[in-house]
């Protein structure tokens, strides 16, 4: 017998709804998602309000909802958008038999652990498949910066660990990190990875770097940055991508070094569509910057996952694990 559930990635951003339906075996097959931008909406219940006008079919009464923040407590505040979710009410107000609530990048590190090799682009290190015992870490730069883990165990289960990763410190490694970090401290009590190590976080990227040259400070938005730098057309633009990567290979080699991971998973739209980028760039060398574990950090494989909906399908795998297993 098949389970049917309604899948959600809610993020900064946008919110993704897809029917997925879970197999007896566990395979897990998802229909084409819809797409809203949260902006659009005052809560989450408005939001499947619209979902369920758009959708072609009865809506089930199963969901996994991914979000862009902590799963903790009575009340649950994203992290990037203004939604506010009541745990305990989801049921009622949604009209849902079963639930399930996931940080959003612990869905993601659900994807990683049940995704097939095909999924995953080689980054950096040795160029071998994702370990089969162990802990890895997944990092995805997007609105915000989100951080999970997750635990292979020798019998074949895994354990996810979210984590709020993207809000530890930025800690600056040369003269141009400095630049960043103090034009970011001007403006914010506290300087997170989050603000250099995301989509937006290029907007002051590239602004240290006009201003390190004596010009004057431009005022784009970061989707101008990213597509200037990628097209190649504008060297400030490209010279910013590349201080991205860079500041993306020492956090991600940091946080490798705190979860104990054997491998790195990189995750997200913007880390796929800079894939090149990120190849060709400084990120393996700041990955494997760590003094006395260099050794160590060059032995670890870095991926990319490019399955097109990770946040989907990994909600209705942790959908799966807590209700079907």
């Amino acid at each position: 017998m098949t389970t049917d559930l309604v899948a959600l990635d809610i993020g900064g951003t946008h919110a993704r709804f897809a029917k997925a339906t879970i197999g007896n075996d566990g395979a897990i097959a998802l229909d084409e998602p819809i797409t809203l931008r949260t902006s659009d909406y005052a809560s989450l219940n408005t939001a499947w309000e619209d979902f369920a006008r758009r959708s072609a079919q009865p809506v089930p009464r199963n969901a996994a909802i991914a979000i862009a923040g902590p799963v903790t407590g009575e009340t649950v505040r994203m992290t990037n958008n203004s939604w506010v979710l009541h745990p305990s009410r989801l049921d009622d107000q949604l009209g849902l038999d079963e639930v399930t609530l996931i940080n959003d990048f612990g869905a993601v590190a659900h994807a990683a652990a049940r995704a097939d090799a095909s999924d995953f682009l080689h980054l950096a290190g040795p160029d071998r498949p994702l370990p089969e015992t162990g802990t890895i870490s997944v990092i995805g730069p997007g609105t915000g910066l989100g951080v999970a883990q997750f635990h292979r165990f020798a019998d074949g289960t895994y354990h996810v660990q979210a984590t709020e990763g993207g809000h530890i410190d930025f800690a600056p490694l040369d003269g141009i990190d400095d630049a960043i970090l103090a034009r970011l401290r001007a403006r914010h009590r506290r300087v997170s990875v989050e603000r250099v190590v995301s989509g937006p976080g290029i907007v002051d990227i590239h602004a240290a770097l006009a201003a390190l040259e004596g010009r004057p400070v431009p005022d784009l938005a970061d989707k101008a940055i990213w597509q200037a730098g990628l097209e190649g057309g504008d060297a400030l633009a490209v010279a910013a991508i590349d201080r991205f990567c860079l500041a993306l290979g020492s956090v991600a080699g940091d946080l490798a070094l705190a979860h104990g991971a054997r491998a790195v998973v990189i995750a997200g739209g913007l880390g796929y569509r800079i894939r090149d980028t990120l190849v060709a760039s400084g990120f393996a060398g700041r990955f494997r910057f760590k003094g006395r574990y260099e050794q160590m950090m060059a032995a670890m494989p870095v991926k990319l996952i490019t399955h097109p909906q990770p946040g989907l399908f990994g909600a209705a795998a942790a959908f799966a694990r807590e209700h079907l297993t």
